[in-house]
């Protein structure tokens, strides 16, 4: 195979674009198609078959949409059923509801995966039933221990979604539940006693921190617009968490900064607009509050804004003047 056509379906698979398994069977089409003997088209066929046009046969797309459409109106009948009834209900019968939600969610994706039958659908049912498992996971055992033991259970479960399935919305449930597993480590296992304790926020926004490296790491390997975005997210949590806690500004100013910059170093290099989308929002909220909780001035904010601006504009004008180098 050319090393053209490697080195542009490689691109393919790091922006996202591509998943592995379809950058490996459009490999080996190329390879398959380089090795056979070039025949003319049509010169096998008999003359009726020739004169005849061959039908183009498309799926259709409103019909997947409909069955979303469905599935999820479904889906919420029964979630409103069942929080309508869940105050009546026994510990039993709460118990099995979310044991079969989740059963029947993980099972029905499991079934599509192995029928390699939409793949999309497979990891969205695959991510609901994950968080399910994690809440019938707490339902049974019930306070503390069943919040961590939840938050468990489901990352276990997305994680294994994400080896197998490789789905963006996998990845999205993955940064859900890790989210989560945040603050109820910080709240239940840190942190206790609120009373006694003030660093919660901090403790939280530094999870958050640990949460993006998990992101970023993921995205080397799966969806890596996705994870990268969720990434910066994270950070923007992380912020977040710096801004309520007490003298945390100039933390939240740094990792509000990192973050951003970061992702636009990436959409430089992959031209991925949703870095460019996330970074940018990061940096229009978390500049703004950082700079007014320290300077307690609208003034100081506006100063530095326009210094924060001059230095993206001076790092735009060498980023293009090197571009430009690069190509001469």
């Amino acid at each position: 195979m050319p090393s053209r056509l490697q080195d542009e379906l490689t691109r393919l698979v790091s922006a996202g674009v591509l998943r592995p398994h379809q950058a490996e069977a459009l490999r080996t089409a190329a390879e398959a198609d380089a090795a056979a003997p070039r025949i003319a088209p049509g010169a096998n066929r008999p003359p009726e078959a020739r004169r005849q046009p061959p039908t183009a046969v498309h799926s259709s797309a409103l019909t997947e949409v409909l069955g979303y459409i469905g599935g999820a109106l479904l889906l919420g009948a029964v979630a409103l059923l069942t929080l309508a009834n869940w105050g009546e209900m026994g510990r039993a019968a709460r118990i099995s509801t979310g044991a079969s939600a989740a059963v029947i969610l993980l099972g029905t994706a499991a079934v599509l995966a192995l029928l390699r039958r939409r793949e999309q659908l497979s990891s969205a049912l695959a991510s609901l039933g994950c968080c399910v498992a994690g809440f019938a996971t707490y339902v049974a055992i019930e306070g503390e221990t069943g919040r961590v033991a939840g938050v468990a259970v489901a990352l276990a479960l997305a994680v294994v979604g994400v080896w197998w399935l490789a789905g963006s919305s996998l990845l999205v449930a993955t940064f859900g539940i890790l989210a989560v597993g945040v603050l109820v480590i910080t709240a239940d296992v840190l942190t206790p006693d609120t009373s006694t304790n003030t660093n919660s926020a901090g403790i939280a926004g530094t999870g958050f921190i640990l949460v993006a490296f998990v992101m970023a790491m993921i995205g080397l390997v799966r969806d890596q617009v996705t994870a990268w975005s969720l990434a910066g997210a994270a950070m923007f949590s992380s912020s977040i968490c710096w801004l309520i806690q007490e003298r945390g500004e100039v933390m939240a100013l740094a990792v509000g900064t990192a973050g951003p910059a970061a992702l636009l170093v990436a959409y430089g290099r992959r031209h991925a607009s949703a870095y460019a989308v996330v970074g940018c929002s990061i940096l229009l909220v978390i500049w703004p509050i950082s700079l007014y909780q320290l300077t307690n001035n609208v003034a100081g904010v506006a100063i530095g804004l326009v210094i924060a601006s001059t230095a993206l504009l001076l790092a735009v004008l060498l980023l293009t003047r090197r571009q430009r180098r690069l190509v001469e």
